[in-house]
């Protein structure tokens, strides 16, 4: 009897082990709700970031057309990934505006040229106070704004091909 007893904190330990480990592997809710769904574009106005683009306002978001918001860095290695996805979805109509965080002008130069520049304008954030206004986590992250400044749909990481039919029902959406 005594000998069972000896082993039971082993036992308890490994039961708690296997519960926590599966819990990381296969969570039950892997989606992140934000906050701003169904809230207004906090206010705010950026400088340009690029002398070829103008900077970016709160206001030029609620301008009747639905946009792609996209919180980029050049120095940010998925951005790299993500940016011949939002060349497609340029060259398919949908409207790019980029809030550049934390940010050169000329590394971000670099960046457009080697990577294309979907982007009708260009806000420069380099306290990265927008991306934090916004509830941006990180880079890139990209939110739907509808043609009135909502917010409407939130894509946290980089956008993927097979993320493009989702994007455009949620511009779609948004009209």
């Amino acid at each position: 009897m005594r000998h069972w007893i000896l082993w039971a904190p082993l036992g308890l330990f490994l039961l708690f082990f296997g519960v926590v480990a599966s819990g990381l592997i296969s969570p039950t809710d892997t989606q992140i709700t934000s906050k701003m769904i169904g809230k207004p574009v906090p206010a705010f106005t950026l400088a340009a970031a690029v002398p070829e683009r103008p900077g970016l306002s709160s206001a030029a978001l609620a301008q009747g057309k639905p946009r792609l918001l996209n919180v980029f860095a050049s120095w940010c290695i998925p951005c790299i990934a993500e940016a011949p996805v939002l060349m497609e979805l340029k060259r398919r109509g949908v409207v790019i505006e980029g809030v550049a965080i934390r940010d050169r002008p000329q590394d971000l130069q670099q960046f457009l040229k080697r990577n294309g520049n979907p982007y009708a304008s260009i806000g420069a954030d380099p306290q990265s106070s927008v991306q934090f206004a916004l509830g941006s986590s990180g880079v890139p992250e990209s939110f739907v704004v509808d043609g009135k400044g909502i917010i409407r749909h939130q894509h946290i990481g980089d956008i993927r091909p097979e993320h493009i039919p989702g994007i455009l029902a949620a511009i779609e959406a948004a009209r």
